[in-house]
């Protein structure tokens, strides 16, 4: 992953990120205030070699026999014989634990440090410990009770009571649960963003489909209130985006150019609808003679998006009961044509599989320029595999953030099995900021489909 990618998903995660630092702060405050404050007393010992003053031509040895011993002085300091020297045998394992010893590099210094709750106590074992260990020393370096011992350790600076506690730190520990929440929340965001496979970029989109990206319409917060473009001023963004769409659509099949398209999604509630309605409106206002047609047998939204009667239609011509010359109605100032769903019948998928089905097709490419079809989601029902063998092109929607990658490959091997013409895909509800396609934004939609028609 790019830096770039990282940092889109700090910004799509801040809340997460914000509550992770929250609560690490909080509990390092009561980590803090709970934990018992321990302090450390130090004393620091010297050992040196005992020679004559007239005898200087054994000094260099001396010194660099003290230099030899001082280490295992260090290991000797915390030895149960010596410990057991400053307190009682049922103390000694904890005393043991509470010493901690230190040779000062290239140095004969010693320095032990205690750690206990008690400052007076830290202080007055680590004084003990520069009293008894001088004396231990003392009798192991001696050869015989007579003679003078080879080496002799001395104390330089006795333990003073500690005023502060050395543990805990609050700085220490709110750095430390800063960094150990941030790093949570970052790997949290990096989890969901791998285990994520919702279609959020156009590159995804268009590996995962297998064509071209003809459209990317962005989310707009009064999309719900107001579906239609032609509703919007002229320069709105999702007006824009459809003009985009249209202009793409004229490109494809130069030597073959289609008459019939058929939008569809891989599940319900990505946008299909909406975006047949608005691509109809915006083919009309290029002066196409366009007829749209409800092909949903079991959902139909094209007439609450318009507003107008979709008791008779299709199926009343698929049954021979009407023509469709009688069911055809015209919408709007663009002039466009719509032939509604009529009643919703209990076999779409025969009616839209059926030989009549590929009769009006005909006639109706035969009388205009382009035939736009809203036919209902792919995966769900058989009914869009059905119409797409028998339309020029096919044109997916996937919705941002909603329509996972596995499925819109499902919806492409359904497409390719009855050799339907796959001509590109569109990417619906973009959040669009400077150029790039990142965070949320749905918040203004509801799943509720009646409610919110511009989800179809």
């Amino acid at each position: 992953m790019e830096l770039l990618h990282y940092l889109r998903l700090i910004r799509k995660g801040w809340p997460l990120v914000v509550l992770s630092l929250v609560l690490g702060s909080v509990s390092a405050a009561v980590v803090t205030a709970k934990t018992p404050p321990t302090y450390m007393a130090s004393i620091t010992m010297m050992a040196s070699g005992t020679v004559k003053e007239s005898d200087m031509s054994n000094a260099f040895q001396s010194g660099a026999l003290s230099a030899q011993r001082i280490t295992s002085y260090a290991s000797l300091l915390t030895s149960r014989r010596m410990i057991s020297k400053i307190t009682t045998p049922a103390d000694v394992d904890r005393l043991q634990s509470a010493i901690s010893t230190e040779v000062i590099p290239g140095t004969v210094f010693l320095r032990a440090t205690v750690t206990d709750s008690d400052p007076a106590r830290a202080a007055h074992v680590a004084n003990a410990l520069g009293d008894g260990f001088p004396r231990l020393v003392d009798q192991i370096e001696r050869p015989t009770p007579r003679s003078r011992p080879a080496v002799k350790v001395t104390v330089v600076d006795r333990a003073t009571v500690p005023s502060a506690p050395v543990s805990p730190n609050p700085l220490v520990n709110q750095a430390v649960a800063l960094l150990l929440a941030l790093l949570l929340a970052l790997g949290v965001l990096v989890l969901r963003d791998r285990l994520d496979t919702t279609i959020k970029t156009i590159e995804a989109l268009q590996e995962t489909s297998q064509t071209s990206i003809l459209g990317i319409i962005g989310y707009e917060r009064d999309a719900g209130r107001h579906p239609l473009i032609l509703r919007e001023t002229g320069q709105s963004s999702r007006a824009e985006a459809f003009r985009s769409l249209r202009t793409n659509l004229q490109f494809i099949g130069v030597d073959r150019p289609p008459k019939s398209l058929l939008v569809t999604s891989s599940l319900p509630g990505e946008g299909k609808s909406s975006t047949s309605v608005n691509l109809a409106i915006a083919l009309a206002q290029a002066g196409w003679r366009v007829v749209l047609v409800d092909a949903d047998l079991r959902r139909p939204r094209v007439p609450s998006y318009l507003g107008i009667e979709g008791g008779v239609g299709l199926t009343d011509v698929l049954i021979d009961k009407r023509g469709l010359d009688d069911v055809i109605q015209t919408w709007g100032d663009p002039g466009i044509s719509v032939l509604p769903c009529g009643r919703i019948p209990p076999n779409p998928s025969e009616l839209l599989g059926s030989q009549g089905m590929l009769t009006v097709l005909t006639q109706l490419t035969q009388q205009y320029n382009m035939v736009v079809i809203d036919a209902p989601p792919l995966l769900p029902v058989t009914d869009a595999a059905a119409l797409a063998a028998v339309c020029d092109a096919t044109l997916l929607v996937a919705r941002y953030g909603r329509t996972r990658r596995e499925n819109v490959v499902r919806a492409g091997e359904l497409l390719a099995s009855v050799n339907a013409r796959l001509v590109g895909a569109v990417l619906n509800f973009a959040p669009a900021k400077s150029g790039q396609f990142y965070g949320y934004g749905y918040g203004g939609y509801s799943s509720d489909v009646v409610k919110t028609p511009v989800n179809a």
